[in-house]
C-alpha cells in the first residue's frame, strides 16, 4: 500500500478546529450545568414543538431551498425586501458563506481579537490572510486601530457586537465614525448573534445602520434568544449584491426543513422570547453585581455570558467550577465566558467564584 497521501491545501495547515463548549459530565454525583456554549436555557419557545413534529413525517424529502416561508416572515419582521436576505447554518454558516464570497489568496479580513474564534477558522480556510487588531485594555473593540489596520488587501471586516467572548459592545457614535472611514468596496459585517440581550441604548441595532449602507451586512441567529442551537439556522440582511453572493455560496438545503419551521414559530411567539430573554437579563445583572461585590473586574456585557480575565489561572479556575458541578469555557491564558444560565446554575458558579477569588 503507497504510503503517499492526497495532496490538500497548503492553507489548512495550522488551522486549529473549532472547539466547542464542553458538555456537563453525566454521573451520578450532583447535578452538571453546561455554562460554556452560551445556550437558553429555556425549553423552545410555544409552537416550536408543535411545528417541528409536524415536519417530522417528511423527513424524506429535501427542504424548501429557497427558505420561502422564513424569508417571508423575516421580510416582514425587519422591514427589508427579500433579496435583502440570505439564511445559512447559524451565523457562522453565513459568516463562512460571507468570506467565501469576498476573499480568497493575497486577501485579508480584519477582526478584533480577542473575538469569536471561527473569524480566524473560516478566513484561513477560504486562504486569505487574517488581520487580528486586539482589543482595548477594556475588553472592547478598538475600532481606530481596525481603521487603521485597512488596506488595499482588506476586503471584508468582521465588528462582533456585543462580542463573543467579553460580552463588550461598541456604541452608536464610534461605530458610525469607523464605518465613515472604511473605504466603500470593503464589507463590514456586524456579528449580532447577542443582539436579543442589549440593553445599553447606545449600542445601535445593525439593521438600522445598513439601510443606506450598502457595504454594511448584519448577521443574526435563531441559537441564542431564540433556543434552536440544535437545528442550525441563521441569517444575514444585507444590500442585493452580497445578499446574491450569499445565496451563491449557500450549501444547498442546508437549512433543515424543521429549522426553518421552528424558525418560523419562534418569531411569532416574540411575545414569550422577550419575556425570557428579561429573565435572563435580570440574572446577568445580579451575575455581574455578585462578581464585582467579590472584588472582580468584570466587563460590562451586553451579551447572556460574562468574561473573567484569569491570566494564568484560567485553566484551574475552569477545573474548580466544573468539580463543583459547572462547566465554563476556558481561553488558555486569557480568562473564561461564562455562560447565564438557570439560577440554580448562576448560584453555583458565583459561590465557586467567591472561593477562588479568596484564594488569589
Amino acid at each position: 500500500m503507497s504510503e503517499t497521501s492526497p495532496k490538500l491545501r497548503a492553507e489548512l495547515e495550522g488551522i486549529p478546529t473549532y472547539k466547542p463548549g464542553k458538555p456537563a459530565a453525566v454521573s451520578d454525583g450532583p447535578v452538571a450545568y453546561k455554562l460554556s456554549s452560551n445556550e437558553n436555557p429555556y425549553p423552545p419557545l410555544p409552537g416550536v414543538l408543535e411545528s417541528v413534529s409536524a415536519a417530522v413525517g417528511a423527513f424524506n424529502r429535501y427542504p424548501d431551498m429557497a427558505c420561502t416561508g422564513l424569508m417571508s416572515e423575516l421580510a416582514d419582521r425587519f422591514g427589508v425586501p427579500l433579496t435583502h436576505l440570505a439564511t445559512g447554518t447559524g451565523s457562522v454558516g453565513v459568516a463562512q458563506q460571507l468570506v467565501q464570497a469576498t476573499s480568497g489568496p493575497g486577501d485579508e479580513v480584519i477582526y478584533a481579537w480577542r473575538s469569536f474564534e471561527a473569524y480566524p477558522i473560516i478566513t484561513r480556510v477560504s486562504g486569505a490572510t487574517p488581520v487580528q487588531v486586539p482589543l482595548t485594555p477594556g475588553d472592547v473593540h478598538d475600532l481606530d486601530a481596525m481603521a487603521d489596520a485597512i488596506t488595499d488587501r482588506t476586503r471584508l471586516i468582521f465588528v462582533c457586537n456585543p462580542n463573543n467572548p467579553t460580552g463588550t459592545a461598541v456604541r452608536r457614535a464610534e461605530l458610525e465614525r469607523f464605518l465613515d472611514r472604511v473605504p466603500a468596496d470593503v464589507l463590514v459585517v456586524l456579528d449580532e448573534a447577542y443582539r436579543e440581550f442589549v440593553r445599553d441604548a447606545e449600542v445601535p441595532d445593525g439593521v438600522e445602520l445598513y439601510r443606506d449602507r450598502p457595504n454594511v451586512c448584519v448577521l443574526r441567529t435563531f441559537s441564542k434568544a431564540y433556543g434552536l442551537a440544535g437545528l442550525r439556522v441563521g441569517f444575514a440582511i444585507a444590500h442585493d449584491p452580497v445578499a446574491a453572493a450569499l445565496r451563491k455560496t449557500a450549501v444547498p438545503f442546508g437549512v433543515s426543513q424543521l429549522a426553518q419551521d421552528a424558525a418560523v414559530a419562534s418569531l411569532r411567539a416574540e411575545d414569550e422570547l422577550l419575556g425570557r430573554v428579561g429573565s435572563l437579563v435580570s440574572e446577568r445583572t445580579r451575575v455581574v453585581g455578585t462578581l464585582r461585590g467579590q472584588g472582580w473586574t468584570v466587563p460590562d456585557t451586553q451579551a447572556n455570558f460574562v468574561w473573567l480575565r484569569l491570566g494564568e489561572r484560567t485553566v484551574d479556575f475552569a477545573a474548580v467550577c466544573e468539580q463543583a458541578g459547572v462547566v465554563v469555557r476556558p481561553f488558555a491564558g486569557e480568562g473564561v465566558r461564562v455562560t447565564v444560565g438557570e439560577t440554580e446554575a448562576n448560584d453555583i458558579f458565583l459561590m465557586t467564584a467567591e472561593g477562588f477569588r479568596k484564594e488569589i
